[in-house]
């Protein structure tokens, strides 16, 4: 049996990297993008438009989401689309789309 003292913690920079990740997704506008990003690329107009809000303030949560590395811009020409950098993130909303839906999930407790 493994003692707690076991247990290796997270480094600092791992720590730090997850707390962001975790900041990104826990923003109904990030989510949002994250989520209309699972399903193809998007240029910031599109985004704007299909979530109701600025284009001014899609570019600024598309910086945050850049900085933490959950998307990545693709100039073609003038326009810029946006989509997911990796597979993971798409594991990520289908895990979570999955606990949401189960039967027994109670947030009210």
């Amino acid at each position: 049996m493994a003692k707690s003292t076991d247990i290796q913690l997270p480094t600092t920079i791992e720590l730090e990297k997850s707390v962001q990740l975790f900041k990104s997704f826990g923003d109904q506008t990030r989510y949002k993008i994250l989520f209309l990003l699972t399903e193809r690329s998007l240029s910031v107009n599109e985004i704007a438009e299909t979530i109701g809000i600025s284009q001014s303030a899609i570019s600024h949560q598309l910086k945050l989401l850049r900085q933490t590395g959950l998307v990545r811009g693709i100039r073609s020409g003038q326009k810029v689309n946006y989509q997911l950098s990796d597979r993971h993130i798409v594991t990520i909303f289908e895990q979570v789309r999955e606990h949401v839906s189960e039967k027994n999930t109670n947030y009210n407790n």
